[in-house]
């Protein structure tokens, strides 16, 4: 087993600013010196997504995984325990990023990537986690791994088949009918479909009921708003329509969530075991928020907002929403997962989104944003505990 810098080390320096290119160059350096060298390659595979060289990225990731299927993230302190993860080749978001939850903890994590087979050599560990993201390329992964994991000799967290239920289209259907909770239906549909949407007539055999503009459109794995369009009548649609990617897609309707002052706020929670913390905060004129794009670094009036939000959290936003995240938390039967929601003028939570790869991370520039170390700092304590329970639980 090789041990890797990781995704939280060389983000950290990647957002921090620093050329990586000298780095990149001495980790193909050392693979070309080293034929073995498989460590190397999965870390310049990082930086090549970092640089947005997606292909140069997955090649070199392929070359590591077939020198190396586990790696080693090293715990600063004595490690408390040994966290297997299982992850899934791919792009960043393909898998939960565990590093940024464990950066500077006593949890030494070991990535395992991956394939439908049992291996005969995975490493002694403490406790499991299923790290991989749901995707249509990752379902078989899933499939295969709820088998393997039936009897598991050490408590698992996130099991496979609990992941099934964070697809959009099947989340939707879990969250139907929960008190205070608004996630429209959503549905998948081909692109044969949008074209006799667009041309004004219902689509043949489709479970789609009567549909009304506008809608919310996007490519079946696509994240981070990626040719995500909203779509206002048949004549927008069929303009869009050459543009999309894909063959397949997500519809649903469009919900206009914008706050008195005109503005949409949407928000990032992560549950832990239950419990509910929060991690961003984002303002926009535009319905389609990404916290990147939101320009919270360039408005002190917006971070002074999110600061609020985040310090008066647990006796604000969860004392309205508390009831809805708890029920939300039961349905999906997960451990640890995201959620991406706004709340409506009427008191409803909007569910945009529930996820267990979302991005949580204490990586944002202290200077600008020094309130999001506390409520960061608390997120990962009880990410600590809950995996120390766990763990602890096998004795109990």
């Amino acid at each position: 087993m090789q041990t890797v810098l990781g995704l939280a080390a060389l983000m950290r320096r990647y957002l921090a600013g620093e050329d990586l290119n000298p780095l990149c160059q001495s980790l193909l350096e050392r693979a070309a010196q080293n034929p073995d060298e498989a460590a190397a390659l999965l870390d310049a595979a990082i930086i090549m997504q970092f640089r947005g060289q997606p292909t140069v990225a997955q090649q070199l990731q392929q070359e590591a995984l077939r020198l190396e299927r586990c790696y080693r993230i090293n715990a600063p302190a004595p490690a408390k325990l040994r966290l297997l993860a299982l992850v899934a080749p791919g792009e960043l978001m393909a898998n939960v990023p565990l590093e940024c939850l464990l950066e500077q903890s006593d949890i030494e994590l070991l990535l395992y990537y991956v394939s439908t087979e049992l291996p005969a050599d995975l490493p002694k560990h403490d406790l499991l986690f299923v790290a991989i993201g749901e995707s249509s390329v990752n379902r078989p992964l899933l499939a295969a791994w709820q088998t393997h994991l039936a009897n598991w000799s050490v408590p698992v967290l996130n099991a496979p088949q609990h992941i099934a239920n964070l697809a959009r289209d099947v989340a939707a259907q879990q969250l139907q009918n929960v008190p205070n909770v608004l996630m429209p239906m959503t549905w998948q549909i081909t692109r044969a479909m949008l074209t006799q949407l667009a041309a004004g007539a219902a689509p043949a055999n489709c479970q789609l009921p009567t549909l009304q503009f506008p809608v919310i459109v996007r490519p079946i794995d696509s994240h981070a708003g990626h040719a995500l369009t909203q779509t206002i009548d048949s004549n927008a649609l069929a303009a869009q329509l050459p543009d999309l990617p894909g063959e397949h897609f997500f519809i649903a309707p469009f919900v206009d969530y914008r706050s008195s002052d005109g503005q949409f706020r949407k928000y990032r929670i992560a549950m832990i075991g239950g419990e509910p913390f929060a991690v961003h905060m984002g303002i926009s004129a535009d319905w389609m928020i990404h916290y990147l794009n939101a320009g919270m670094a360039e408005s002190a009036v917006k971070r002074a907002e999110e600061a609020a939000f985040m310090a008066q959290f647990a006796e604000n936003f969860v004392q309205r929403h508390g009831a809805a995240l708890q029920a939300i938390h039961e349905r999906l039967g997960l451990n640890y997962f995201g959620i991406d929601c706004a709340e409506m003028p009427d008191g409803r939570l909007l569910i945009f989104e529930v996820d267990h790869a979302m991005v949580v991370h204490a990586l944002d520039d202290v200077t600008l944003f020094p309130y999001k170390q506390p409520a960061m700092q608390r997120l990962f304590t009880a990410f600590r505990a809950l995996l120390l329970t766990a763990a602890d639980s096998v004795n109990t």
